[in-house]
């Protein structure tokens, strides 16, 4: 995957070092050129000074054949407009901006951009969101039996009904997040493209979840 980073704070040069020690080619696109410093002497991939939200730096940084883009500088407006250049003018499918508003942040949630606040935000989570990983059990019970996982089914099952993905995950689903706003499914919802499906699973079907979740449903 080509990543484009705009910011190279902690955050930034934190998940661009990541991205790239999984294999990635990364892209940091930052206003200061003495940021790129955090990255290191062993960064190899490509960076760029110029504003994260004029299109020729975005341009330069390759955002034209960018599968993911990151929006993480220190500022709320400058992450919200580059999110949505990359989105909207460049399509770049995923994409994830950086919002200290929290009430800013949900705005953009309904609007389909990630938002990660200050809090819980880490370079983990990023890294989720951009490389698009299926699973992160986000609660166990105290005996160790019983898991909440929050996944993102593939896309092969959207329209199908959650409890075909119940049956095929031998789980139950709780949960889904669509647009940022929480939904406790009934009989009749299906899986939509970007639901966040929170599951209920015994620890001995939690193996086989990821490839069920991972890959279309079986015809």
């Amino acid at each position: 995957m080509h990543i484009v980073v705009m910011g190279c704070g902690r955050v930034g040069s934190s998940l661009a070092t990541r991205a790239m020690s999984l294999g990635h080619e990364v892209a940091v696109i930052d206003q200061n050129a003495d940021a790129f410093r955090r990255l290191g002497e062993n960064f190899a991939g490509m960076t760029v000074a110029g504003v994260g939200f004029d299109r020729d730096t975005l341009l330069q940084a390759g955002i034209d054949r960018a599968d993911a883009f990151a929006a993480v500088s220190s500022g709320d407006n400058s992450n919200i407009i580059s999110a949505r250049v990359a989105r909207e003018t460049f399509n770049v499918q995923k994409v994830v901006a950086r919002i200290y508003d929290e009430r800013r942040a949900a705005i953009y949630e309904r609007l389909g951009i990630p938002t990660i606040a200050t809090v819980p935000w880490t370079t983990n989570r990023l890294i989720r969101e951009l490389l698009g990983e299926t699973l992160e059990e986000t609660w166990r019970d105290p005996s160790g039996a019983v898991a909440v996982v929050q996944v993102r089914p593939h896309e092969g099952w959207v329209g199908h009904s959650v409890r075909e993905l119940e049956q095929a995950v031998a789980g139950r689903v709780g949960m889904i997040t669509r647009f940022g706003t929480g939904e406790v499914p009934t009989d009749s919802t299906v899986v939509q493209d970007g639901d966040l499906v929170f599951v209920f699973i015994a620890d001995q079907y939690r193996a086989g979840l990821a490839d069920v979740v991972s890959n279309p449903p079986e015809a």
